[in-house]
């Protein structure tokens, strides 16, 4: 990845507490995977934001490298990586989700 497209991330994950990845955005998700990790933050009653990995074929391919993560949605909190749909569905439900919100001063 470009040294400009590896900034780019790095300033959407640092400047926003709450960052999805995803396909389509919060108001109109273009897959389940990704409506359902914004369900579980709308149900978390946080502020958050996306990117639409579809608009920019390279910042979803940059993505993929800066996590080290495959797939998508991805979800960073705190300027940290959380994981896709399945790991963040885990995570609401056993209430650890929650508590890494607070401790990044979202909720």
């Amino acid at each position: 990845m470009s040294d400009q497209t590896r900034a780019r991330i790095e300033d959407l994950v640092k400047n926003h507490k709450v960052m999805l990845f995803m396909k389509g955005s919060k108001q109109i998700p273009a897959c389940g995977f990704s409506n359902a990790v914004v369900q579980i933050l709308k149900k978390e009653a946080v502020p958050f934001e996306t990117f639409n990995i579809l608009s920019d074929p390279e910042v979803r391919q940059a993505v993929k490298e800066y996590s080290s993560w495959p797939t998508y949605p991805q979800l960073y909190i705190g300027g940290k990586f959380v994981g896709g749909c399945d790991i963040v569905t885990e995570l609401h439900q056993s209430g650890e989700l929650a508590k890494e919100l607070v401790t990044a001063g979202v909720k």
